[in-house]
């Protein structure tokens, strides 16, 4: 194997972080995460996910609630039942979104 081309170690290592370079496949540099979580949003933004997060609550649990009530016979009370269910489950949600990042425990 003594006929490889490139030289020792070192190049090989050189040539692999310029190709990795062109490719961009080098890991950014660290800074302040902006997607997935929330973290920076503007406040059109978050007002914007509140929104979003109580009516999807609702729909789905009113969805189901009246599911269940045509298919069980029980016209309106399970129906009211999970509307106040949907209402709990987006008020969570959004005292979760709203509520401060606190670091994780733990080394």
């Amino acid at each position: 194997m003594s006929g490889e081309r490139g030289g020792g170690k070192g190049s090989f290592e050189d040539r692999l972080a310029s190709a990795r370079r062109k490719q961009g496949l080098d890991a950014p540099p660290p800074g302040p995460e902006k997607s997935g979580s929330g973290g920076d949003l503007s406040p059109m933004g978050v007002g914007l996910r509140v929104g979003v997060e109580m009516v999807s609550a609702l729909v789905v649990a009113v969805a189901i609630g009246w599911w269940l009530d045509k298919w069980l016979h029980t016209k309106p009370f399970l129906l009211a039942l999970f509307v106040l269910l949907g209402g709990a489950a987006g008020i969570a949600n959004v005292w979760r979104l709203m509520a401060p990042k606190r670091p994780p425990d733990g080394p």
